[in-house]
């Protein structure tokens, strides 16, 4: 009996160190754990990411610093198959996430960002910002989009943004920056002294502006006394401000007319500045065009230069002093000739090539720039109007078939053919036939028959310009044997002679021969 008590006395010892040991080992997990139940569902939300960056399951989730949980696992997002999804929301990836209730509860506006840890620590972790309370709770299960979600910069990324052509820009930037500050750092750090004064009056007007703490007001009325007080603390400057004004207030009074003048100029200077700031506009694309395709020149002009610096080097030595005595003896005796042509030159520049282009821009172009409209030949019968210096080369087909006799511009034509039975005298040993009588000469002869006079000691240039071709009609020819016009001039025959010439000519036509007029195309 006594052993079997003691035998049950140890056994009730041993139960209760380790009732003990589990009580302390639970106790110690409930404070641990914050009475969390073990058996409970861990609470689950998903987030969207564009890019996972290497974040692993079992990856912790923290708010503001602490641990609230951690990533059950990372993977594609479901149900995207590619059609009719984004692509970005495609190629993104889903990260389950389990949270203890110490984090919770969190709203649907709350932002997920993937943040590296401590370069002890390594890896990722989920930092969570749970929303703001006026925000509806996220319920269990509940997927956030992918625009809450925010992955860190990788080191990569950062390099891959500066491209070579961006570090050039930067290089360029940072240098022009630099000379600016150091060109004008003294008048800037001059400049600094003023600025404490205007901060701290200006933060703590817009502080009391605000409203948001007793006081505000009372404070807004006492920085005004201070404002109040530096103004009545310098009275010469604010009358010398209220003087400067009043001053330039009185020129502009004393210019009321000129600054009328000015305002009224204001519209027609605006009318003329916008089309020229529009056509500057419009030629801004083809600057930045040329700009672009001068860039390869630019950037070739330094191997350029540097390829051409030995051809200047060697230039350089060939006008040195050992180079230049045979040079010189050379041109000895070119030198003395070459300075008295130059000077032989100069008269004829002045007295026979200048003029000689003035007449011909001033005078001779301009003339034959006319047109001469006539009434009698025109396009209807064959005769387009055409320009004088086209109507001056007409005689050349005549010229040039004078000596041919295998076509229709060949003398036999020119002998055989008879234009008519009545005969005149066009000029001195030169006559012409018309199958009707001649009613009518343009232009009419000049006063007295006599040519205008010819003054070859006139200068060209000096000359009045011709400005028309138009010339009256001379009235009828009742001798046969009258001369009808001036050297030169053109015959225009009417009435019945222009049937008679167009009768001749389709019948000559029809046998596959040319008729040329002696003496010009008409």
């Amino acid at each position: 009996m006594r052993g079997t008590r003691r035998r049950r006395g140890g056994n009730s010892r041993l139960a209760a160190g380790i009732a003990g040991i589990v009580a302390l080992v639970l106790v110690s997990y409930l404070v641990a754990t914050k009475f969390v139940n073990p058996f409970a569902s861990k609470f689950t939300v998903h987030a969207v990411f564009t890019n996972a960056n290497g974040l692993r399951p079992d990856s912790l989730v923290r708010i503001a610093g602490v641990n609230v949980g951690k990533v059950a696992s990372v993977g594609p997002v479901s149900g995207c198959t590619g059609r009719g999804s984004e692509p970005s929301q495609c190629q993104a990836a889903d990260v389950t996430i389990e949270l203890d209730p110490a984090g919770l509860p969190i709203h649907k506006d709350a932002t997920f960002a993937i943040r590296p840890r401590t370069f002890l620590e390594g890896n990722f972790f989920v930092d969570v910002r749970p929303g703001s309370p006026s925000t509806p709770t996220a319920p269990d299960g509940y997927t956030f989009p992918i625009n809450q979600g925010v992955e860190p910069v990788q080191l990569d990324q950062v390099l891959t943004s500066l491209q070579p052509d961006t570090r050039r820009n930067l290089r360029i930037l940072l240098a022009q920056y630099g000379s600016a500050v150091h060109q004008a750092g003294l008048s800037y750090n001059a400049s600094i002294n003023y600025w404490l004064p205007a901060y701290e009056y200006t933060a703590i007007v817009s502080h009391d502006a605000l409203g948001i703490q007793p006081h505000d007001l009372s404070s807004w009325i006492t920085q005004m006394g201070t404002v109040s007080g530096a103004l009545d603390a310098h009275p010469s400057n604010l009358q010398s401000l209220i003087t400067d004004f009043n001053t330039a207030a009185g020129a502009f009074a004393r210019q009321n007319v000129a600054l009328r003048q000015a305002v009224a100029q204001l519209p027609r200077t605006l009318a003329a500045a916008t089309p020229a700031f529009d056509a500057l506009n419009a030629a801004l694309p083809p600057l930045r065009s040329l700009a672009r395709a001068l860039l390869p020149g630019v950037v070739s002009a330094g191997p350029a230069i540097d390829t051409s610096l030995p051809f200047i080097t060697q230039l350089r030595l060939l006008v040195q002093r050992p180079e230049l005595r045979g040079l010189s003896s050379d041109l000895a005796g070119t030198v003395p000739a070459l300075a008295k042509l130059v000077v032989a030159t100069i008269p004829l520049m002045r007295s026979g090539v200048r003029p000689a282009s003035s007449c011909i821009a001033n005078v001779v172009y301009p003339w034959s720039q006319l047109t001469l409209n006539d009434p009698n030949f025109n396009a209807s019968n064959g005769f387009p109007p055409h320009k004088a210096y086209v109507e001056a080369v007409d005689f050349l087909p005549g010229l040039a078939g004078e000596s041919r006799d295998f076509d229709a511009n060949g003398p036999y034509i020119r002998v055989l053919a008879n234009a008519g039975t009545l005969t005149y005298s066009l000029s001195p040993n030169l006559l012409g036939q018309s199958l009707a009588k001649i009613s009518a000469a343009q232009p009419q002869l000049p006063p007295g028959g006599r040519r205008p006079p010819l003054e070859p000691h006139v200068p060209c240039e000096t000359q009045p310009p011709i400005t028309s071709l138009s010339a009256p009609s001379g009235g009828p020819i009742s001798s046969i044997t009258t001369s009808l016009a001036a050297p030169g001039a053109a015959l225009r025959f009417r009435s019945a002679a222009q049937a008679t010439i167009a009768t001749v000519r389709s019948q000559v036509k029809q046998q596959g021969l040319h008729v040329k007029v002696s003496g010009g195309s008409r």
